[in-house]
């Protein structure tokens, strides 16, 4: 069979905990587009923080965003997708977490998109790509800035609510404590949202929940991409290690497990690889692949 597409992971799949990729991983990935295999990357990561990825890959299409709910072109800046959510859900949540003394992030996009292709200054050269809202700056500041190299804005919440669209609220869990009230935020609004739970290797002991309208995830994502392409989903393949590329790797025809992935995740892949460390995206390329 000839694939047509590989949707990657970024986090423990392309970058490792140095924030680095493997020149192995970055050739492969380089051979794919080179042979008009198309390439998007899935991530939880917000537009700024993946740029860096893209730049050194050399890609020029369609990405997965903020786990799913955004799609666009970091290069003609086109946007394809996008699912906030909703006002009145932010209302509640920010409401739940004052009175429960739980700290919330909220992040949207701050760069303008159209429709429409538009041919102009490189990504990296707008100004406030994606914003971060935080009301009480804490010990995440530091991840954020150091490693994924956006900066925390301080406002007050009421502020923003109904002006700024919510691709995505977050919670960082590293303690006890947090994970409890999580569990607290979880047990209360139910299924109203969409819970994606992610782990960079950079920060092992560090849970970054992700809070989405219910409607979104990798996959549902994935699906919207390729239904623009054109492409039936046996033609596709998913590489990913975590929990929140469960529903990519179930939407598509070749479904890849890094080797460091959780055994959620390896449970529904037709194909384990080998560990980042091992540079298992290029493993699981050159092994499906005959250039």
């Amino acid at each position: 069979m000839k694939y047509k597409m590989v949707a990657i992971d970024v986090d423990g799949t392309l970058v490792d905990k140095n924030g680095n990729m493997a020149a192995e991983d970055v050739q492969a990935i380089k051979r794919l587009t080179h042979s008009c295999v198309t390439v998007a990357l899935c991530t939880g990561r917000v537009v700024q923080a993946t740029m860096p990825v893209i730049d050194e890959l050399g890609l020029n299409t369609y990405s997965i965003f903020y786990d799913g709910a955004f799609i666009v072109n970091t290069c003609t800046k086109c946007e394809l997708y996008s699912k906030p959510i909703d006002t009145a859900l932010i209302r509640e949540i920010v409401d739940f977490c004052r009175q429960n003394n739980t700290y919330i992030e909220l992040y949207a996009s701050g760069a303008s998109f159209s429709p429409t292709h538009i041919l102009g200054a490189h990504w990296s050269e707008t100004i406030n790509t994606d914003l971060l809202f935080v009301e009480h700056p804490r010990w995440s500041k530091a991840i954020h800035h150091d490693f994924f190299r956006i900066e925390p804005t301080v406002v007050n919440f009421d502020d923003i609510i109904g002006k700024k669209e919510i691709l995505k609220a977050e919670m960082l869990v590293g303690s006890d404590d947090e994970a409890i009230q999580a569990k607290r935020f979880k047990d209360y609004f139910g299924d109203r949202f969409n819970y994606s739970i992610a782990n960079s290797p950079a920060f092992r002991d560090v849970y970054f929940i992700n809070i989405l309208h219910p409607q979104v995830s990798k996959g549902a994502a994935l699906k919207e991409l390729i239904d623009y392409w054109g492409y039936p989903l046996t033609d596709i393949i998913a590489i990913g290690d975590g929990l929140n590329d469960v529903s990519l790797l179930e939407r598509v025809g070749g479904s890849v497990a890094m080797g460091n992935a959780c055994d959620e995740l390896k449970q529904v892949a037709n194909f384990i690889t080998n560990t980042i460390e091992e540079h298992g995206v290029a493993t699981a390329i050159n092994s499906l692949f005959h250039f």
